[in-house]
Formats: C-alpha cells, structure tokens, sequence
C-alpha cells in the first residue's frame, strides 16, 4: 500500500474519485453524483471526539439546507463503518459517514494528518462537473462553518 501523500487539494483541481464503505456498509463512489449534484466532502478526525460530535450534529441540523442547495454531504474519517454506525446511531445523523480506514481518500486529497494517523478537519466541494469548488483546512481543533460552506455551495447552482 503506498504511503504517498498527494498534494493538499485545490480549487480547480479534478477530485480523486474513491468508493468507500458508509455506516451501513453501502458502497459511496464519489464519481456516481458527476452530473447530478454537487458532494460536500467534511473530513474530520475521529468518531466520538468533541468537536467532530458537535460539528456533524450540526451538519445533521442543517441537513435540510443542503438538501435545497442539490448537494450530498459525507462526512469522512478513517474510522471504521462499525464505529461509525454506533456513532450516527447515537447522535441521529441523517447524513452517510464514510469510513476511510485506509487512510486512501485523506491521503489522494492530500488532508492525511500523520502525528494522528487520521485526516486533518477539511471541507472540500466537489462540483457536479468532478472538480473541486472549494477547499478549506483548518485548524484541527476548530469546528467548520456550514454557513460558509452553504455560501459555496449556492453560487454554484
């Protein structure tokens, strides 16, 4: 397995494609939306730590306002499927959780965070042409804005 760190995505770039495993061990390949509907990408680090917790209860509330904007959300970490269906479970996501246990995607997109072996918390877009609309890493212990992330999304449709 190759252990090559791509480098971190930029606006412009065409999105790896990947299919991952979500919470109920469903197939998710990011090329199947081309065409259809823009993909909101959330990595963030690891399952039941307390800013990923509050940060997907929030992508969960604004559910509704993606939805109206034709995007799909998945939130992204190297957990496992198991982990993340507990997880979801407990906190009643609505969207899909993709488990990226080989670290493949973090690493394609550039987001892998080694001193945790995890992703860095990131947001990336991927428009419905496959290329990346918009792509912010922030600090790892700071949650994202799904305002500016809503923005982002608007003025692509």
């Amino acid at each position: 397995m190759s252990t090559d760190v791509a480098a971190e995505v930029k606006v412009g770039d065409v999105a790896p494609d990947f299919t991952l495993k979500d919470q109920d061990q469903k197939d998710i390949k990011l090329s199947d939306y081309r065409g259809k509907k823009n993909v909101v990408l959330a990595f963030y680090p690891l399952d039941w730590s307390p800013v990923c917790t509050g940060e997907n209860k929030c992508l969960t509330d604004d559910f509704p306002n993606f939805g109206s904007v034709n995007a799909e959300i998945f939130g992204v970490s190297c957990d496992s499927f198991f982990s993340h269906k507990a997880w979801a479970d407990s906190l009643d996501l609505k969207h899909q959780l993709l488990a990226d246990m080989h670290r493949t995607v973090s690493k394609a997109y550039g987001l892998y965070f080694e001193p945790l072996n995890c992703s860095k918390r990131a947001t990336v877009i991927v428009d419905k042409n496959g290329k990346v609309a918009y792509a912010k890493v922030q600090d790892i212990k700071t949650a994202r804005d799904d305002k500016e992330i809503l923005e982002a999304l608007k003025k692509l449709n």
